[in-house]
């Protein structure tokens, strides 16, 4: 029987704001990594260049779609914003909740139709949650049912081809940047689940076919890269 084990790792890091167990993330392309507890729950000061951007961007109402346990919600909040944060981890809902992010919805970014949204924003690779080329699209399609008339889409994502070419891994029939994931805490494995990282050529040529306006604002010597993006008028 699978658990949020993500949940479960993310509360013991705020009851006990240190990390007693590692949480380790298991990958389709190699062996096993710890993943740090602690960047989940990042302050201003930690936030890379890329993120500032991000959020300096950011214009009106705002969602920020998988937003974790609120670490940009709060930010936005700080600076005046009227932020919704989304979140479809009940755990890390409560911990938002009492980290003091004031607007919280629970549920799926596809199952979710609320008000319209000048910005939707998705970091640390968020986009990610639309787990293979089929799911981006879909997500396109759905932030244009949300976007006001002027609405943004504000994200980053990350060319991995460098995981094929450096560690000499066989790269598989379907889309290279479509990865399997799966969390184990304290010896219990989570839910399986796929994450989606785009190549640049790949977001701008659906992005195009789609009806997509796209902006590529930012690079890091890491091949992640921020992009904006707007509906065509």
């Amino acid at each position: 029987m699978f658990r949020d084990v993500y949940g479960e790792a993310l509360d013991d890091y705020f009851v006990h704001q240190e990390e007693k167990f590692p949480l380790m993330l298991y990958t389709s392309y190699g062996e096993e990594e710890e993943m740090p507890v602690e960047v989940f729950f990042r302050d201003a000061d930690d936030f890379p260049e890329l993120e500032f951007i991000a959020l300096s961007l950011c214009d009106g109402r705002v969602l920020d779609v998988g937003a974790g346990v609120g670490s940009h919600s709060l930010y936005l909040q700080d600076k005046g914003f009227e932020v919704d944060a989304l979140e479809i981890s009940p755990t890390a809902c409560h911990i938002m909740q009492q980290r003091g992010v004031q607007n919280i919805i629970c549920q799926n970014f596809y199952q979710f139709n609320g008000q319209k949204y000048d910005t939707l924003l998705f970091l640390m690779n968020g986009v990610g949650i639309s787990r293979d080329i089929a799911g981006f699209k879909q997500l396109l399609h759905h932030s244009k049912e949300l976007l006001t008339e002027k609405g943004q889409l504000i994200f980053d994502s990350s060319d991995i081809t460098y995981l094929y070419e450096d560690y000499n891994i066989k790269k598989p029939p379907y889309y290279f940047g479509e990865i399997q994931y799966q969390y184990e805490y304290k010896g219990q494995r989570g839910f399986p689940f796929k994450w989606l990282y785009l190549d640049q050529d790949k977001l701008i040529n659906i992005s195009h076919e789609l009806g997509w306006v796209v902006q590529i604002l930012y690079e890091d010597e890491n091949d992640q890269y921020l992009v904006r993006m707007e509906p065509k008028k």
